[in-house]
């Protein structure tokens, strides 16, 4: 009875996840549209950002439940191609300080070797585990190929993150672990614009940042300090800044998503971003795939987050669908895996009459 009732149960509770989902993103939607008439703000930018994770995050889920390890697989060389391509995909200035392509060839790195990582532990062939974890280290590798150190360093960690996730039988405790190290990095980013760490500490950071990002970040917390409820309004960070007004190729960004939405959209646009995110874990946690599946993409997603909190990556369309595609990829319900569910419990069901009939 109890084994019959728990697919009903799973099935509830991802049905919960996707609905706190829809409203947290269309809930972002609509605050942009919010703060963007009462400020006459530009909200395309965060409209297309929505629509993106949610349209990838429905793919993910159709081609994850249908081909499990093909697509993240396919899904990890597609990021490769667009990290590679990306300098050409993307028009305007690229600064290669301190996060290669604008932050944005990072992200997407970060996302391809999640996939492949993934993808390694959907397969229960030990060959074709070993042949994408190979393709992992090798995203990695490339990296630094494209000049994009971070993403080295990022990938390299989802890596072993991902290694590591084979041996954890809770995955509670390590999603717990990815959203303090989110925090960490978010909270760091926002004291160096404050300007309440320590002096030696401050420096060191600052001197990896640059001048000009720190700056950038506390025209930043200056605007969000003077608009804490509802900011200046989605896209009007560039009008307002000065130091983006003196830059010689000005993108109008902070190069930081938190603090953009501290500025653009107040504190509501800040807990709505923190919202998505923590609701993306969320559903890995509750989600049916295997626990170092879910740890491996929230590692992924938690790198992704921490590129994003100190560089600009969100503003790039083909980072938005690549988290969605991955958390719909980690999160879907393989078919084969539930015909063999519905094969086992009709199983049992037809075991007990059988024994019945026989004494009879």
């Amino acid at each position: 009875m109890t084994s019959m009732a728990e697919p009903a149960v799973d099935g509830d509770r991802r049905n919960v996840a996707d609905a706190v989902g829809v409203a947290l993103l269309g809930a972002g939607a609509v605050w942009s549209m919010i703060t963007a008439a009462a400020h006459d703000g530009r909200p395309e930018g965060v409209l297309l950002a929505v629509l993106a994770v949610g349209a990838g995050f429905a793919a993910g889920r159709i081609v994850g439940a249908l081909l499990p390890v093909a697509a993240p697989c396919a899904a990890a060389l597609t990021g490769l191609g667009l990290a590679v391509a990306l300098p050409h995909l993307a028009p305007g200035p690229q600064f290669a300080t301190p996060l290669g392509g604008a932050g944005a060839t990072a992200g997407l790195l970060v996302l391809a070797t999640g996939a492949a990582c993934c993808a390694a532990w959907a397969t229960p062939v030990p060959a074709l585990r070993l042949a994408l974890r190979l393709l992992a280290g090798g995203i990695v590798a490339g990296a630094v190929a494209v000049g994009s150190p971070a993403g080295a360093v990022t990938g390299g960690g989802v890596l072993l993150c991902s290694l590591a996730a084979g041996r954890m039988r809770r995955r509670g405790v390590g999603i717990a672990g990815l959203l303090l190290a989110t925090g960490v990095v978010t909270g760091t980013a926002w004291a160096v614009a404050g300007g309440v760490l320590p002096d030696g500490l401050s420096a060191s950071l600052e001197g990896q940042l640059s001048e000009r990002r720190v700056r950038l970040w506390r025209d930043a917390l200056h605007l969000a300090h003077g608009h804490p409820g509802s900011g200046v309004g989605p896209g009007r960070f560039g009008e307002l800044s000065r130091t983006a007004a003196q830059s010689l190729l000005p993108d109008g960004k902070p190069h930081s998503a938190p603090l953009q939405l501290a500025a653009e959209q107040g504190l509501v646009g800040v807990l709505l971003l923190a919202g998505a995110f923590c609701w993306l874990l969320y559903a890995l946690w509750r989600g049916p795939r295997s626990t170092p599946v879910a740890l491996t993409a929230g590692a992924a997603l938690t790198a992704l987050a921490a590129i994003a909190a100190v560089g600009d990556a969100l503003s790039f369309t083909t980072v938005t669908v690549g988290i969605g595609v991955l958390a719909g990829l980690a999160t879907a319900r393989p078919i084969a895996d539930e015909t063999q569910e519905a094969a086992a419990l009709s199983s049992a069901g037809r075991t007990p009459s059988a024994g019945a009939a026989g004494p009879g």
